[in-house]
């Protein structure tokens, strides 16, 4: 399989689970696609209307997940971890049929995603792949938040750290490349909340499908899993994996380095925003042999699905 050309998968993908929000069951299948016709989402209970694009622009709520919309007000949510796992191993176009409003939580990460679309297989296309290339910094703050996204010369990089006021969350940073990391850590890092907010989202109509199945429930001093942690850094690896799934409604890959400190799906979208808001920032590029970054040729996922 060539690394240089658009993919997408060779057969449907099904899968079935509850809404993490909505606590509806839902059923979701990935459907192959011809080359660029990047994501879709389709929504399949309703009969019209029913077409969505993964894009920052119809981005419509960032309250614990990310949430779009298109024209006529049709939804999708709790789109970060299928996107994130589609970045991560270089699936262009796709399209997503979905019968509810939200994607199925699986495990609370990308691990389950992963695991169906290698074991089904990735076809290439003739196609040449297209990148966003970074031209100069653009950066966001709110309060203590901040992000930015600078220019690479052939890394697509994200730095993330997260503050928690809790003894065992506190302060992670971790720094990955997605051309060249074994991204075996962040596609399985679960979402997580603390026990002492549960209650309060449920009330708030949130996390009606939230359990111990699909997210990690921090206590003061403990982990209420039995099983644990899946790694050492599986906090801010699961906000690593947010962030590539909401940085890939830019529509392709980045090269460039991302930074941030607090961040979270607003901030991504919000960066997006300012970037795409000046032509000069960035650049499309559409990627030939001889100017294939080696990181992108270097990529684990790459290789083994080769």
């Amino acid at each position: 399989m060539s690394f240089l050309n658009q993919k997408t998968i060779k057969n449907k993908i099904f899968f079935n689970g509850v809404g993490l929000h909505t606590g509806q069951p839902v059923e979701l299948n990935l459907i192959p696609s011809e080359p660029n016709s990047g994501i879709i989402f389709k929504r399949v209970d309703l009969n019209k209307n029913n077409i969505i694009t993964p894009s920052y622009e119809n981005v419509i709520d960032t309250t614990l997940c990310t949430t779009l919309s298109n024209e006529y007000g049709t939804k999708v949510s709790t789109i970060e971890h299928l996107m994130g796992a589609l970045y991560g191993i270089g699936i262009d176009n796709l399209i997503v049929e979905v019968n509810s409003q939200e994607l199925p939580i699986l495990d609370g990460s990308a691990k389950i995603f992963i695991e169906k679309i290698l074991s089904t297989g990735i076809k290439s296309s003739s196609t040449p792949i297209k990148l966003i290339k970074i031209n100069k910094k653009v950066e966001f703050k709110d309060g203590s938040k901040r992000i930015s996204l600078d220019k690479s010369k052939i890394a697509s990089e994200i730095d993330f750290q997260i503050n928690y006021q809790n003894k065992i969350i506190g302060t992670q940073r971790n720094k990955i490349n997605i051309f060249s990391d074994d991204l075996n850590h962040i596609f399985e890092s679960r979402t997580f909340c603390l026990y002492r907010d549960v209650e309060k989202l449920k009330n708030a109509g949130l996390a009606q499908g939230g359990s111990l199945d699909n997210a990690i429930v921090v206590d003061e001093n403990k982990i209420l899993n039995n099983e644990g942690l899946r790694n050492n850094k599986e906090f801010v690896n699961h906000k690593i994996l947010d962030c590539m799934g909401d940085l890939y409604l830019s529509g392709y890959r980045i090269v460039g380095s991302l930074i941030t400190s607090e961040g979270g799906h607003k901030l991504t979208n919000q960066i997006l925003r300012k970037l795409f808001s000046d032509k000069t920032n960035y650049t499309v590029i559409e990627i030939k042999e001889k100017t294939l970054p080696y990181q992108v040729l270097n990529n684990s996922y790459l290789k083994s699905i080769a």
